[in-house]
């Protein structure tokens, strides 16, 4: 008799106890698969749960959303592929062997936002308050190499109490094989990192190395020591807030960029600052639609005050050029004398670097140069082009920011221009005095195209500081000094503090009327949109830091 077998039972007659046989075979391979598929629905519901109902509702009262709700307001919908659900750490110390969550306190994956590719992971706090293990932090270098191989930004959702103690060592060592994956995609992709709680200790520096960080007001923190220990060890009292709160950084230490008045706004700047930028340092920026118009501004002809010695608004400036309503400012509270941001001219991404008038009367200090060289070497990593609107009357002089190495800040600024080989364009609007106009952006140090209003005073200084040296004896000899003073003032002004000097060395590519300023700048542009250039072959510059 042949062996039965279960391929063969349906070419046999059909008899009660074959047809029962059949029944059992079908019945207990249906109940198998019915089992192990809720076997991984279970699972897939306890990862999704998180710490549990107790703690979500407790991140929920401080003001906060779960490490899953900032992913749904961040992702384009539907399309968030989550990547290790089912990790769990491996610590056995302390009792941990007992407590374990799925996913370890991390959310990992890839998505979209506005239709592009973006790795993001986001922090847990609800599970061991977000705290890094060993397997936390190799989900996170994961998707870190997966953008790297895959030429698209990363994006971090923090919310994290810092390494988590348990584990020692082993969770430093995580934080290092991040912090050296954030260093390798330095310049490669986009990195963005959201800080939505607590990031203290080893933990602030994986921010830190990032593009731009964002915090939100009252709700997160950064800082290598806390209140505790700054208490007893300089005997300071302080809030965590006052130490290491998103106003705090913002306008005073300048650690992050963007201080969000809340989490979705924090998630709406991420989503605003990604579409200025492109997938990788391959790629190019993604242009918007953009239908030429009439693309005077004359209302620019009238901007400047009578007076050179009074303020402006450079933002003012900066609106009349750009496209509507398109600047993104950058630092917006930290080295006021100078402005940062991104916009879109003729619907094309630009990086503008402007000096303020209003603030400091736009004077080059350490803050405004490090600020400022950050972003252009930003820009400059991922090919988004540069314009300069220049108007600057030298460094800040003084005790404070000469033994603050204002020196070497200064010279940060000027590196960056001097590597960037992106397109670059500078306007000067009125002053360009001193070693500042040569830092910012001059033809001197590599810029493309220059161009000045006839407003522009292109000099080693001022009118009147020059007169005093200049004509120091002949003033002091004078029956009427002052009378005198002025008239070499004069002088000194009608011979060097315009723009016309400078042009006929080509040093000014072009002297134009304010309102023309944009048509000019959309046609440079575009001209210069296919540059290369080559810089000499090395493994890396050595920026005075």
């Amino acid at each position: 008799m042949r062996q039965l077998s279960y391929k063969n039972i349906d070419c046999l007659q059909a008899t009660p106890i074959v047809q029962l046989f059949v029944n059992f075979i079908t019945y207990t391979r249906t109940t198998t698969v019915d089992n192990k598929i809720k076997t991984l629905k279970d699972k897939r519901e306890k990862a999704l749960a998180g710490g549990g109902e107790t703690r979500i509702e407790s991140q929920h009262k401080k003001g906060k959303l779960t490490a899953r709700e900032r992913l749904h307001f961040l992702m384009d919908e539907g399309s968030f592929q989550e990547i290790g659900m089912m990790v769990t750490h491996r610590s056995t110390d302390f009792g941990m062997q007992t407590e374990k969550y799925l996913g370890d306190g991390v959310v990992t994956g890839y998505g979209t936002i506005n239709g592009r590719l973006v790795y993001v992971y986001s922090q847990d706090f609800t599970i061991f308050g977000g705290s890094l293990s060993e397997t936390h932090a190799e989900k996170i270098c994961k998707i870190m190499e997966l953008a790297l191989k895959n030429g698209a930004p990363v994006v971090g959702l923090n919310d994290s109490g810092g390494a988590r103690i348990q584990e020692g060592v082993v969770s430093l060592g995580g934080y290092a094989d991040i912090f050296y994956r954030n260093t390798m995609a330095s310049g490669v992709v986009p990195q963005i990192s959201a800080i939505m709680g607590p990031c203290a200790g080893g933990a602030v520096y994986s921010p830190a190395i990032t593009d731009f960080i964002l915090m939100v007001e009252h709700t997160s923190y950064m800082f290598v020591t806390g209140p505790n220990v700054v208490k007893t060890v300089t005997h300071e009292i302080v809030t965590s807030e006052e130490l290491g709160g998103a106003n705090t950084h913002a306008s005073k230490s300048g650690v992050t960029h963007f201080a969000c008045a809340n989490e979705i706004d924090a998630i709406q700047h991420v989503k605003k600052l990604l579409s200025y930028m492109p997938q990788n340092c391959e790629d190019k920026a993604p242009a918007l639609p953009y239908e030429p118009t009439d693309e005077l501004r004359p209302e620019l002809n009238d901007i400047l005050p009578q007076s050179a010695q009074q303020p402006y608004d450079a933002r003012e400036v900066i609106t009349h050029l750009i496209d509507t309503d398109s600047f993104l400012e950058v630092h917006k509270d930290f080295a006021e004398n100078i402005v940062v941001g991104f916009a879109r001219l003729a619907g094309r991404s630009i990086g503008i670097v402007a000096n303020q008038p209003a603030f400091l009367a736009g004077v080059l200090d350490r803050h405004a140069s490090t600020k400022a060289a950050r972003f252009v070497r930003f820009c400059d990593s991922f090919n988004i082009p540069l314009l300069v609107i220049e108007d600057v009357p030298g460094f800040l002089p003084g005790t404070d920011q000469e033994w603050n190495a204002i020196i070497t800040n200064g010279a940060k600024l000027l590196y960056a221009f001097c590597e960037a080989t992106v397109p670059r364009i500078t306007v000067i609007t009125r002053k360009a005095y001193g070693g500042a106009y040569d830092v910012m952006n001059s033809k001197h140090i590599g810029a493309d195209m220059n161009f000045a209003w006839p407003s522009a005073e292109i000099a080693v200084m001022g009118a009147k500081g020059a007169a005093e040296i200049i004509f120091k004896r002949e003033i002091s000899q004078s029956e009427d000094p002052e009378a005198k003073w002025k008239e070499k003032e004069q002088l000194y002004s009608d011979t060097f503090a315009n723009p016309y000097r400078a042009a006929e060395r080509g040093f000014i590519d072009e002297v134009i009327e304010p309102s023309e300023t944009r048509l000019k700048l959309i046609h440079a542009f575009k001209m210069l949109e296919n540059k290369v250039v080559n810089n000499p072959r090395k493994k890396h510059g050595n920026i005075p830091l």
